[in-house]
């Protein structure tokens, strides 16, 4: 098979969907590999590495996308890119289901289309799921921002000039984004509360030394939060978690939001009034900020410093601004991926394979996608981009 790997073109986007690593064991299988020019260099992967690992490298982007039996991908490829594919080809990344437009026309070029943030969570998958591999890394990079944008020290100090007390950091969401950023945050030195409505998840939240702000809930509500993911409540519980989580923000000095909902946008959790009544000084970190984000004065792509001397950060795209372990991991989760294909007998989609059947979203000139969205909340382990 040719394997292609185009540059990313979004805006802003720095990863990339295959490392020197992962071209040299995709040639090492028997493949052929076709790489853009300068695929890599925002992620610190020059076209020299890629080509010593044995890939050949193209000038255009029509040359790399023409020669594509299987074209590996971060994000989705806009129409004109589309209409440039082979007929039937295979394409794979985080194609953006429950918002891409497109998808029609990847059916109408009969190609086998996987959208990677559809993969079940299962054992199975784990060596795959893009979604915790890159969520892990945003928790990561959103403290060192609320870091970055603090005025003041992280963890206690005492000196000779007195004592500076330990920063209050606010997690909201415990999913893989969110346990990231409450292991950064205490390694920082700082004071750790984190929330989320799955009592199941206070374990882990107590595990890494933060404390848990838990909403008194009944036995119905526990139930229906038991899960891998967040569902949404009732009106009664979101007014005690609003009312909750307002108190705690209030008293913090960093807050890091993660929630987000697949196919919708994402909940808010913090109002301008609360945000207003924050103290001087104060950071928010909005990782939902592509999907609307959690807090009511987030701009996206902008970082907002409101009157009241709170900071609001809604940077897009976290994973990329640490993008070459961010597309180290990436793609070596698209290289287990394409192991359900490429076999040593040749290559074949399975569609009785329960991980292929769930991403694969156009397949034989069909859409094969829902365009109903799962009320399932990002703020689990496992839900998307930027978020937990």
């Amino acid at each position: 098979m040719q394997i292609a790997i185009p540059a990313e073109r979004l805006a802003g986007e720095t990863r990339v969907a295959a490392t020197p690593e992962t071209v040299k064991k995709l040639v090492g299988l028997g493949h052929s590999v076709v790489v853009e020019k300068g695929a890599g260099v925002a992620s610190a992967m020059l076209d020299a590495a890629y080509k010593e690992a044995g890939a050949s490298l193209v000038g255009s982007r029509t040359a790399a996308l023409t020669a594509g039996d299987i074209v590996l991908t971060v994000r989705a490829l806009p129409a004109e890119d589309i209409a440039q594919l082979k007929d039937g080809a295979v394409l794979i990344g985080m194609l953006a289901p429950y918002s891409n437009p497109d998808l029609p026309k990847l059916a109408a070029k009969q190609a086998s289309a996987f959208a990677m943030e559809l993969l079940p969570r299962t054992t199975r998958a784990q060596s795959m799921d893009v979604l915790s591999s890159q969520n892990n890394i945003a928790g990561y990079k959103a403290v060192l921002l609320a870091n970055h944008y603090y005025p003041r020290f992280m963890p206690m100090l005492m000196t000779a000039a007195g004592t500076v007390k330990p920063a209050r950091v606010l997690i909201l969401g415990v999913g893989v984004a969110g346990l990231q950023a409450i292991a950064t945050a205490k390694r920082l030195g700082a004071v750790v509360e984190a929330f989320d409505v799955r009592p199941s998840t206070k374990e882990q939240v107590e595990s890494l030394g933060a404390k848990f702000v838990e909403v008194p809930m009944t036995d119905a509500e526990k139930a229906a939060n038991d899960g891998v993911y967040a569902k949404e409540m009732s009106e009664d519980y979101q007014r005690r978690q609003t009312e909750l989580v307002d108190k705690h923000a209030k008293q913090a000095d960093i807050v890091i939001t993660t929630a987000l909902i697949p196919g919708k946008p994402a909940p808010r959790l913090l109002s301008a009034a609360t945000v207003a009544a924050m103290k001087p000084g104060s950071v928010i970190v909005d990782m939902a900020a592509e999907s609307g984000g959690n807090v009511e004065s987030t701009r996206c792509g902008e970082v907002v410093h409101t009157d009241n001397g709170v900071t609001v950060v809604g940077t897009a795209n976290l994973p990329g601004l640490m993008a070459g372990d961010a597309s180290a991991l990436y793609a070596k989760n698209l290289l287990t991926f394409l192991s359900l294909m490429l076999t040593k007998e040749g290559f074949s989609i399975n569609l009785e394979d329960e991980l292929l059947a769930a991403t694969l979203v156009t397949h034989a000139g069909e859409l094969r996608f829902g365009q109903a969205a799962p009320a399932a909340a990002s703020a689990a382990p496992a839900a998307v981009q930027a978020g937990a």
